[in-house]
């Protein structure tokens, strides 16, 4: 399903704020806002990329992802950056398995050719995810970051797509 800002940007925000206070599945100190979450909507918006969701049976968000730019020069145009977040009263339920191959779907209608993620090199769950379909280490940046008390390796995942089937310069 594609999230709204209208209807999304709240628990977004609830998912990404949680994960911020409690984790190192993302690398930031300060809880988002909604303002930051309206930018961040915005971005998605003008960058034509997607921000999906799963829903429970009474229509709560219980995760989300997304892919956008990974670098910001043209001859990066096929590949892209993803995240994915799971409420985490859910995690554990195959819910990411869900939300990363809806991801790919979409990457190969977008003519994506390399898919990246960025995980902390201590998050065995989404190691084993990216692992189970298809994504393979392409290196680790040791002690990049620093959060809780303690250095941070961050490890890059790439899955190399059969798209686009013509690709062009410029």
């Amino acid at each position: 399903m594609c999230c709204t800002e209208e209807a999304h940007a709240a628990p977004i925000l609830e998912i990404f704020n949680e994960a911020i206070a409690n984790s190192t599945a993302i690398y930031e100190y300060a809880p988002r806002t909604a303002r930051t979450i309206a930018e961040w909507f915005a971005g998605k918006r003008d960058g034509g990329q997607p921000v999906i969701g799963l829903v429970d049976a009474a229509g709560r968000l219980v995760g989300f992802g997304t892919y956008g730019t990974f670098r910001a020069r043209p001859a990066y145009k096929y590949t892209v950056e993803h995240s994915l977040y799971v409420h985490k009263d859910w995690r554990g339920r195959g819910l990411g398995t869900q939300i990363l191959r809806e991801l790919i779907g979409l990457a190969r209608r977008d003519d994506v050719h390399v898919m990246i993620g960025g995980i902390d090199a201590a998050n065995r769950a989404s190691i084993a995810l990216h692992e189970r379909l298809g994504f393979r280490l392409a290196g680790t940046i040791k002690e990049s970051g620093f959060k809780f008390g303690r250095w941070l390796d961050l490890a890059f995942y790439d899955l190399i797509l059969d798209t686009p089937r013509q690709p062009i310069d410029g």
